[in-house]
């Protein structure tokens, strides 16, 4: 595979306009203030394409999953949490159906 195509997630945390994100935004140490700040950079973009709760929510997500396996588990219980906490920045319910990656068991296996 060509390697401009292999780091293509690389590529768009470097060179999107879709959020102009503060420095170091997602090493936070607390859930809040990865939101909060999530929060700030989607409320003043004036390049995005929707509303500023799911521009922020995207970027999460996008963080998250791009960091995958890679993440530690402390580091990524503080941004699951920051999904929660930048629910309620926007007034919006918790996730109904709420199961963290920590907090699953291994299933056995299919026969």
């Amino acid at each position: 595979m060509a390697s401009s195509t292999r780091r293509w997630s690389s590529r768009v945390t470097r060179e999107s306009h879709a959020l102009s994100l503060e420095p170091k935004v997602f090493s936070g140490r607390s859930a809040r203030s990865v939101a909060a700040s999530l929060k700030r950079s989607a409320e003043r973009s004036r390049t995005r394409k929707s509303a500023p709760f799911r521009s922020a929510m995207s970027m999460l997500n996008f963080y998250l999953n791009r960091a995958g396996a890679k993440l530690p588990a402390g580091r990524r219980k503080v941004l699951d949490q920051a999904k929660d906490e930048l629910r309620k920045l926007y007034g919006r319910k918790p996730h109904a159906g709420k199961t963290h990656r920590c907090a699953r068991k291994a299933r056995p296996a299919a026969r």
